[in-house]
């Protein structure tokens, strides 16, 4: 099984992949071209490079587009240097080195994976490879059947090669397999039978049926997870995560050692919860539903305009489609026109009209595309000011003192719902933990006068007590804590009207981008084809003056 090392190590150099790219590029005519131009690595989607004697994986970075890898019958020892060839769909590593699987974690769209005739002892680290499809792992040290269970997870699976390995020789080998892995058709080259299916599953029933409750859990969970994951991203897209609980108020005492300890205070329990707590936590849920019925207005408002712009790139095309059609019926007469001429004074005329008409339908086509692109303007323009204004309103009423929210119902949702306190923004929420500052203030100073007299019955931890020494601490300690607080309510507001504004910045530059993009793209195109069908008048045109 293992290769020897019976010549020199080959590294995996320009010179040896520029050799294999040309010696298997195309040939005759378009392979000289090929040759003398060169082909770019990127454009490779084949590359062979077996009995090369190469030990390491390297400077495969650049074949981006690479669809099917043969790096068999080599000496390689580690899967590594793959990361970038993320379109691969076959690979093929048998006949190396190979110890473990590894070095796999980008190549998501693999479906045929040969790792036959190595040293590999346990199948794993294959979790991303959710396309595949046939899995070559014969003549290798597997040894425990139960490994074989891990391949469940690979719901396409159909063709799997374990013989050559210790696990084959298990008498259990194929009814395990066939119990485990009930969608295989092919184990080992050859067809799974269904009365051998029917077989390994009554054989194997109590076991598949407690694999199947576990699975059912774990997915019930991953599900769960994924949900409250594009949840999450959902709330980010609307710039408002983690609005729509307690986080925020849990975070700004997160870090406040004395707010901590003040907590402590007689009445001050009380007041955190049901008083300061409550109220903050509505106000920010209502920013939470306010900045999720934004979002749904700025998608809606891109949606639109996406629509809008492709309509309009669609009809120009058809238009241009159509001219083009027509220019092409004529083109072949006057081509034909033009070979069965023999006067050459008639043969001179339709070369001019001929060019005339190529002029023409340049000119069309290119006002066709001026047309496009100032309405394409004019629309863009039009979107950048309404989403500009939705963003400039969201900011607004986040901010404010006195919002302008609307229902569903039409109704300012602070005041359609008076149980809010009239709280619905970032300024609320500091006006909220003012007066909870103010309070905390009179009861803290209250408790340091009954302590001077002699009065405070409750007794205080010593922590706690420590801070009414005198009135300075006392009241430092409750400013440090107050400060702490708006520091928080200051950079959750920041960080929501920083990111917002950056979205629609980046969003507007890449529409005018991808505009410029488009523009040129097409203007290249229609260049591109005048220019082809006037090379084959010039071309024409000197064949038949020279005859």
């Amino acid at each position: 099984m293992n290769r020897l090392y019976d010549m020199e190590p080959r590294v995996m150099d320009d010179e040896m992949l520029k050799l294999a790219v040309g010696e298997q590029g195309p040939r005759e005519e378009a392979g000289q071209l090929a040759k003398q131009e060169g082909i770019l690595f990127k454009d490779v989607l084949s590359l062979q490079l077996d009995f090369q004697n190469i030990l390491r994986i390297d400077n495969l970075w650049q074949f981006e587009s690479l669809q099917k890898l043969q790096l068999d019958n080599n000496i390689i020892e580690k899967i590594e240097g793959l990361e970038n060839l993320t379109h691969l769909v076959w690979l093929d590593l048998s006949f190396n080195n190979i110890e473990a699987i590894e070095g796999l974690d980008t190549l998501v769209n693999l479906e045929d994976l040969s790792l036959f005739n190595n040293r590999i002892s346990k199948i794993d680290s294959l979790d991303a490879l959710v396309k595949l499809q046939v899995l070559s792992l014969g003549n290798n040290h597997i040894g425990n059947l139960m490994n074989v269970i891990y391949l469940r997870r690979f719901k396409a699976l159909r063709t799997l090669s374990l013989s050559g390995n210790p696990v084959a020789e298990d008498e259990d080998y194929k009814m395990f397999i066939c119990a485990y892995l009930p969608d295989l058709v092919y184990l080992d080259f050859r067809r799974l039978d269904d009365h051998m299916k029917e077989l390994a599953e009554m054989k194997h029933q109590y076991s598949i049926d407690e694999l199947k409750h576990r699975e059912n859990l774990v997915q019930a969970r991953l599900e769960d997870e994924q949900a409250r994951r594009e949840e999450l991203e959902e709330h980010k897209a609307a710039f408002v995560e983690q609005l729509n609980g307690t986080f925020l108020f849990d975070s700004m005492y997160t870090e406040d050692v004395e707010g901590s300890k003040l907590s402590h205070l007689p009445g001050v329990g009380e007041l955190l919860e049901f008083t300061y707590k409550d109220k903050f936590v509505i106000i920010c849920l209502n920013i939470f539903e306010y900045g999720l019925k934004q979002q749904e207005k700025r998608k809606a408002e891109l949606d639109n305009f996406m629509e809008c712009v492709q309509e309009a790139i669609q009809e120009n095309q058809e238009q241009g489609k159509l001219k083009i059609a027509k220019f092409e019926e004529k083109h072949l007469l006057s081509l034909n026109a033009i070979r069965e001429e023999s006067e050459l004074s008639n043969i001179e005329a339709k070369i001019v009209q001929y060019s005339e008409d190529i002029t023409e339908l340049f000119n069309v086509l290119m006002t066709l595309e001026m047309q496009l692109m100032e309405q394409l303007e004019e629309t863009i323009n039009m979107f950048e000011r309404n989403i500009i204004d939705l963003v400039g309103l969201f900011v607004e009423n986040v901010q404010s003192l006195y919002p302008f929210l609307e229902d569903p119902l039409g109704r300012h949702s602070c005041l359609a719902r008076p149980w809010l306190n009239s709280g619905c923004t970032m300024a609320q929420c500091r006006d909220l933990e003012n007066h909870h500052h103010e309070k905390l203030l009179e009861i803290a100073i209250n408790i340091l006068e009954k302590i001077v007299k002699g009065e405070m019955d409750e007794d205080l931890p010593d922590d706690v007590r420590s801070l009414f020494v005198d009135k300075d601490t006392i009241v430092n300690a409750v400013g440090a804590s107050h400060d702490i607080h708006l520091l928080k309510i200051d950079n959750r507001e920041d960080e929501l009207v920083t990111r917002v504004n950056s979205w629609c910045t980046h969003l507007l530059d890449k529409i005018h981008k991808d505009e410029i993009m488009r523009n040129r793209k097409r203007v290249k195109e229609i260049n591109q084809y005048i220019d082809h069908v006037q090379s084959e008048l010039d071309s024409l045109e000197c064949g038949d003056l020279l005859d």
